[in-house]
């Protein structure tokens, strides 16, 4: 059981964490909500899961203001996920469009060659 803190930590991500989520956490992953089980073997098809989704949207709506005509959506991917949902978002249909791209570094790097798949770079 974590008890205290000792380390510091600088990284650019993720962050740490308040000692009373990391005990909050490492209970649920024994017994999540005294279902028995653990979080991490809780079915995405499950009432428990539905439960969590519902008061974490219900939670970012209240936190973020979010009014109730817009829809939240949980996706899986991380920032690179971005470099194909944004252009595909932004093209004309299925017409070819041009975009300028900055090429600052590796990132960028990466971000271009994913939008070429749909817009002329």
């Amino acid at each position: 059981m974590i008890t205290e803190r000792t380390i510091d930590n600088f990284n650019a991500g993720p962050a740490i964490l308040p000692l009373d989520v990391l005990k909050k956490v490492q209970k649920d992953l024994l017994n999540y909500d005294n279902t028995g089980i653990s979080i991490l073997e809780t079915s995405h098809r499950s009432q428990e899961f539905n439960k969590i989704l519902i008061n974490t949207k219900k939670t970012l709506q209240t936190l973020l203001k979010i009014p109730s005509n817009y829809e939240i959506l949980f996706m899986q991917g991380g920032a690179s996920s971005q470099f194909s949902a944004i252009p595909l978002n932004l093209c004309n249909n299925f017409e070819k469009d041009t975009c300028d791209v900055l090429i600052t570094g590796s990132w960028s790097e990466k971000a271009s060659k994913e939008i070429s798949k749909y817009i002329d770079v």
